[in-house]
């Protein structure tokens, strides 16, 4: 069945049957669910990856990576009369999170190794509104983005954590996995 993500087509296959009820019984309403059958249908964009990267309904890359110490200054810089304060990472929907790096060091990243797995560092997350909604209450403000946008914009855009391409596909993540970082460049800015 054709669907869009983020106004782009793509062909999906259906779900059985009983997962679309279970999925209606629990929305309310008549939803189906849908998959990538196929992982060579959606290519990453171009411009920041090679002809043979693909993503699945992923937002435009493969993971995700937010680093805990960056949403600590980023936190650090909020106002603290904000009833939004401290941000909790949900807010930026990250496939992995680490720790132990410096505040936005993530940036200077390109190349790292996480377990057994080889990924490509290849360009920094812009960041949309849907970061200023708490994932918890539904409720809507104007953090992270009015934040970020003092301290972190760049080209118009606010950004915060940065999008990987895995070199090493079907690897198993850990819990508590090391991390090292195979090849960095000395930006102290968002790849973009």
């Amino acid at each position: 069945v054709p669907v869009s993500i983020w106004k782009e087509p793509v062909d999906a296959a259906l779900a059985i049957p009983e997962a679309h009820d279970w999925f209606s019984d629990i929305v309310g309403r008549p939803v189906r669910l849908v998959y990538l059958d196929d992982p060579t249908r959606r290519p990453t964009d171009p411009r920041y990856s090679r002809e043979t990267d693909r993503v699945s309904f992923a937002d435009a890359f493969p993971l995700l990576l937010a680093s805990e110490s960056s949403l600590a200054a980023l936190n650090s810089w909020l106002p603290a009369d904000r009833a939004q304060a401290p941000l909790s990472m949900t807010r930026f929907r990250p496939s992995l999170v680490v720790s132990g790096a410096p505040a936005w060091d993530e940036d200077d990243w390109r190349r790292i190794r996480i377990g057994d797995g080889v990924f490509r560092a290849v360009k920094a997350s812009s960041r949309c509104v849907m970061t200023t909604v708490d994932p918890d209450t539904a409720e809507k403000g104007k953090e992270p983005l009015t934040t970020l946008a003092r301290h972190r914009k760049w080209d118009n855009k606010t950004w915060f954590a940065v999008n990987l391409i895995p070199d090493t596909p079907g690897v198993t993540l850990r819990l508590d996995d090391e991390i090292e970082v195979l090849e960095r460049v000395d930006a102290h800015e968002p790849q973009r």
